[in-house]
């Protein structure tokens, strides 16, 4: 989620914002997104396009009133009247409990406990209230108290299974994962989360090879191998009896993967570095980066099998992790540090972002241009593609709309096997780029009639 420039002094009668408020306003849109993420980790539907419309709703109300800014939550985040009673436990555990300075001063029995405990709290944030509150007792409490609801929830599912299927487990478990694959990363629950990693974690990727310069022995070679042949005809003194040939050698082509973990990705970006983790453990050079204002390499990290603790050591070295976007500035800091390293031999660069861009559009279409220029095929994977009424209409996504060789969907398990599909068919062809083909992509993806003097 990206907040909007501050206007010059004097135009529209506007005055110019000071770094503080601005500081301030990135701050507040941190906050409102993390307790997105935790409605979404309690079972309230809440997505990136309705914190979206909280960011422009406040703009409109006073913030310093806490009954305006509580119903102005409320309004813009819960869309069932039954999940209420949840929206106001999670609203009070998070404004207003759980990063209060004063509760390292309370007891493991003290009243407050015993009102979280009250109502259940995701897992992520039990750890975190345990570890916050610094005792073993208060941990054990914690998981005594969402044993029985885990307990309840098993129960449930297994009577629904026998219900739905009449005694077929097998057509259950198809018709689980066929809805699973087909479903918003931002809809998932918890368990699904955890289904979702052991999908991904089965799959096998396949890159399209390249042609090399180099040739290898080959039994029916297009080219003669000299050397071996004057080798191997030596026993035949002057004579050219056997003849032996090489042919052209394959390679894999190397990937790079550029992700996007600003605000706005937050509900996306966790699952989906497990994804590139999918992916680098399951191709040969591939080389990952992460970027909100700054570009991190974290290719190192992802080398451990174990895919939470990549994702753990991921986090703790990212220091802009869930804050603002400059997208131009982190390609920037790519095309000048790391391009020549790697981006030879024909390499395939995939790009996930939302497109929300707090950088300028001058910097962002010069990397751009430059960055489909040094690579073999450039892909963008945008989150919020699979919304059937999403359009492109951001400044950074139309910048960068003319220099994607494909715009494809990154929202669900089906979108990121589709992508398997098509590294699988990159051959040595490289995608038109010209000015007609980029205007007619364009037009394709944003599904709407180009103006005539485009």
């Amino acid at each position: 989620m990206t907040s909007i420039p501050p206007e010059q002094p004097g135009e529209n009668g506007h005055k110019a914002l000071r770094p503080l408020d601005i500081e301030r306003g990135e701050r507040l849109l941190y906050r409102l997104t993390e307790f997105g993420r935790l409605l979404w980790e309690s079972g309230i539907s809440v997505g990136p396009q309705q914190l979206l419309d909280l960011a422009e709703t406040l703009n409109e109300i006073d913030i310093t009133s806490k009954e305006d800014f509580y119903y102005t939550l409320k309004c813009s985040l819960l869309n069932k009247h039954e999940l209420e009673p949840v929206f106001e436990q999670m609203y009070h555990y998070f404004w207003f409990v759980r990063d209060n300075p004063r509760r390292k001063k309370e007891k493991p029995g003290s009243q407050v406990r015993k009102q979280e405990q009250a109502f259940r709290l995701p897992p992520s944030e039990r750890k975190r209230l345990a570890e916050h509150m610094n005792a073993s007792e208060a941990r054990r409490d914690m998981q005594r108290a969402s044993q029985p609801t885990q307990k309840q929830r098993s129960e449930l599912s297994e009577a629904k299974a026998k219900d739905d299927n009449l005694g077929d487990p097998q057509a259950y478990a198809y018709s689980a994962i066929e809805r699973l694959r087909q479903k918003d990363f931002e809809h998932y629950t918890w368990e699904e989360i955890q289904e979702a990693k052991r999908l991904m974690a089965d799959m096998r990727w396949n890159l399209g090879m390249r042609r090399t310069r180099r040739k290898a022995p080959a039994r029916r070679g297009s080219y003669l191998d000299m050397r071996r042949l004057v080798r191997h005809n030596l026993k035949y003194g002057a004579e050219m009896v056997e003849l032996t040939r090489r042919e052209i050698k394959y390679k894999p082509r190397p990937l790079v993967i550029i992700c996007d973990i600003s605000g706005s990705m937050s509900l996306y970006s966790r699952l989906l570095l497990h994804f590139i983790h999918t992916i680098s453990n399951g191709l040969q050079n591939v080389e990952a980066f992460v970027f909100g204002t700054r570009l991190t390499r974290i290719t190192h990290q992802l080398k451990r099998r174990d895919v939470d603790e990549a994702v753990r050591d991921v986090s703790k070295s990212v220091q802009d992790w869930s804050g603002g976007t400059r997208i131009g500035d982190a390609l920037h800091i790519f095309n000048q540090r790391w391009a020549r390293r790697v981006l030879g031999r024909g390499a395939v660069v995939l790009i996930i972002s939302d497109g929300w861009d707090r950088g300028q559009s001058e910097v962002l279409q010069v990397e751009m241009d430059r960055l489909q220029h040094s690579c073999h095929r450039l892909i963008w994977l945008n989150p919020l593609l699979g919304a059937p009424d999403y359009r492109p209409l951001t400044m950074g996504m139309k910048t960068a709309l003319n220099f994607i060789d494909d715009f494809l969907p990154a929202h669900n398990l089906d979108s990121l096997i589709s992508l398997g599909n098509i590294l699988s068919t990159i051959d040595d062809s490289r995608p038109v780029r010209n000015a007609y083909a980029r205007r007619k992509a364009v037009e394709a993806w944003t599904r709407r009639k180009v103006p005539q003097d485009w």
